[in-house]
């Protein structure tokens, strides 16, 4: 049950309500100094050697992918060059060299991944490996923001039952840290108390009546306040599940090594229902492992963090993640948006280690619902990471957290490259010092498809040899029919991609941010005159394709599965938001995901534990101590 504090330490003037009784629903504060950290001025603290096998790995990724994108760009560029190299010639080279070098780093990191995952997979440090029970206070932070309650608080009361089941409960504490609009606290507080005074762990609740610098201030306020009492935070969003497994090895591995800042988990996505939810959730599960492998094999202790699913040291967190306000205004000044990547950079340029793992389970997430509502996350990431551009020269990062942030910026930025470099194939050939205009070589267009199905095919390579993990995607035949399935949806998804991230780059230039809305959960269709609304502007460049197509313009047929799915955008966004759709797949064996075979082999329905008993076994004490 409820463990009640054992401070005699008054509450502080946050812990009253407004008719000034005293709540009970805070611990006595702890507070742990984080001081905003100066950017221009690189910190005294050393960062540890680069072991020179990492070295050599990275220095292969990045000359590989140079040397691919210069290939690429020049073959490419050779007919241009016929009649003399004009500035046209030079910016097309361009685009092509960022294009080719960017679809080469995607294959060459799955193809590391798949070797690493051959040679017995990312190997698990010795504490994570055999992990024993953690003895130190960690506190898990669920950072929310105008949530629906009951689900919220659901997946709170899985985790709190969870932790209890392992045995980790009296050093485990649970922060739901709300910033959620005033008319939302009464149901927040209600489900909190009903959830404090069942679970065993101790459960606290607070709600910040300003939600200055969003999800960052709200762990920063968490950190002066009661910081100073926990060893450690797991830092998750309102979507997250982790298992008390999970949590325990994540706290042991810290306790045993003390360099370590940060420990970022790779979580899987669960409890999709509609169409398209359950074809990223399928994808992420196919063709994760393989990406991930190969994110670990470069990262080494320069990892990125995500923002949840992970657990931090507070005390180096508080040391070095202060996050400066940059200036000017929103989108590329104000609050650091995209907070994550950058407190990974700042906690290695304060000498602690930051590395990405991956638990065998025990990490979950949920995905958007439907098209719009991740293109609506896709715009704040988007704001984010394109912000990271003003911090590529702080003093003090390492070269491989600077490469990530800009990495994070180009995602972005390869989407209006990729659309210019279409219009420039429709130009082309008007010009009067070119009468064709034709893909180069046939060696240039499977490099191409190579660089571009490459990954997919590694990942579909693996799913051969580990039986486990076909077995959990429903078996050869299903995982067969998913993947044929998958591959013509994901053509006709990336060009719509590519205009609603080219149209936020727009927007953000024009000084237009983001803002921060609560975000979609659960949604069950689409009207035609919404998915209209959002998408009248890709249906309107797919018909110019079209219309290039119709005419016979040179090259302009290797556009037709950008018109496609542009063209049929709309209507591919309606029909991914259905439920109805995604539960038939599930039901003909179609993007089957971990976990669904054995929810649907039961044939009992109620309770919270046995509904996930699946993802969260019990687990005794005595087996965390083996090894």
């Amino acid at each position: 049950m409820y463990r009640p504090l054992t401070s005699t330490s008054a509450p502080t003037s946050l812990d009253f309500d407004q008719q000034g009784r005293c709540c009970a629903d805070l611990p006595a504060e702890s507070p742990l100094a984080m001081p905003t950290q100066d950017l221009s001025v690189a910190p005294e603290h050393g960062r540890a050697p680069l072991p020179d096998l990492i070295f050599g790995r990275r220095m292969f990724l990045i000359g590989t992918c140079l040397l691919i994108g210069l290939l690429g760009a020049q073959e490419m560029a050779r007919p241009l060059a016929d009649d003399g190299i004009s500035l046209w010639d030079a910016l097309l080279a361009t685009l092509f060299f960022g294009l080719f070098a960017w679809i080469a780093f995607g294959f060459l990191n799955a193809l590391a991944g798949f070797v690493s995952l051959m040679n017995a997979g990312p190997r698990l440090p010795r504490w994570l490996a055999h992990p024993r029970m953690p003895s130190r206070r960690t506190a898990i932070l669920v950072p929310i923001y105008n949530e629906a309650v009951e689900p919220l608080f659901e997946r709170l009361r899985t985790m709190a039952a969870s932790v209890e089941a392992v045995g980790i409960a009296p050093v485990f504490d649970m922060f739901v840290l709300s910033d959620s609009a005033a008319t939302a606290e009464p149901a927040e507080r209600a489900a909190f108390h009903k959830l404090r005074d069942r679970a065993a762990m101790a459960v606290y609740y607070r709600r910040r009546p300003q939600n200055v610098a969003r999800k960052p201030g709200n762990l920063a306020e968490w950190v002066t306040r009661f910081g100073g009492a926990y060893e450690h935070m797991v830092v998750l969003d309102a979507d997250s599940l982790m298992t008390g497994v999970a949590l325990a090895r994540l706290a042991a591995t810290m306790e045993a090594d003390p360099r370590i800042g940060l420990l970022q988990t790779i979580p899987a996505i669960h409890k999709a229902r509609t169409a398209f939810a359950r074809w990223q959730q399928f994808a992420s599960a196919a063709y994760g492992p393989v990406a991930s492998a190969g994110l670990q094999w470069w990262s080494g202790s320069e990892a990125t963090f995500w923002g949840h699913n992970a657990i931090v040291r507070t005390r180096a967190f508080a040391e070095s993640c202060g996050l400066p306000k940059l200036s000017g205004k929103e989108p590329f000044g104000g609050h650091v948006m995209s907070h994550d990547m950058v407190e990974a950079a700042m906690l290695r340029r304060h000498g602690w280690t930051v590395h990405m793992i991956s638990l065998p389970d025990g990490s979950y997430e949920e995905f958007p619902p439907t098209l719009p509502d991740y293109a609506v996350r896709d715009r704040r990431w988007c704001q984010g990471n394109l912000q990271h551009l003003r911090l590529l020269g702080s003093a003090g990062f390492h070269w491989v957290n600077r490469l990530q942030l800009l990495m994070g910026a180009s995602a972005y930025l390869t989407s209006p490259l990729w659309l210019m470099l279409l219009f420039a194939g429709l130009i082309e050939p008007f010009r009067a010092s070119l009468i064709h205009w034709t893909l180069p070589s046939g060696w240039l267009l499977l490099l191409t498809m190579t660089l571009l199905l490459g990954p997919k095919l590694l990942a579909i390579a693996w799913l051969t040899v580990n039986d486990r993990l076909r077995d959990d995607l429903g078996g050869t035949q299903s995982v067969t029919w998913s993947i044929l399935i998958e591959i013509p949806i994901s053509v006709l998804i990336a060009p719509i991609m590519m205009m609603t991230q080219t149209m936020a780059i727009i927007d953000i230039v024009r000084g237009r941010p983001s803002g921060w809305s609560p975000q979609t959960r659960q949604a069950d269709g689409i009207p035609f005159e919404q998915a209209w609304e959002r998408y009248r502007w890709h249906v309107a460049l797919g018909s110019l394709f079209g219309l290039a197509i119709l005419m016979g313009v040179d090259g302009a047929l290797w556009t037709l599965p950008v018109a496609a799915g542009l063209l049929l955008s709309p209507w591919i966004a309606m029909i991914g938001a259905r439920v109805d759709l995604g539960d038939r797949l599930a039901a003909w064996g179609l993007f089957v995901a971990p976990g669904d075979l054995q929810r649907r082999r039961s044939s009992r329905t109620a309770t919270v534990s046995e509904a996930w008993q699946p993802i969260f076994p019990p687990l005794a004490e005595r087996q965390l101590s083996e090894g």
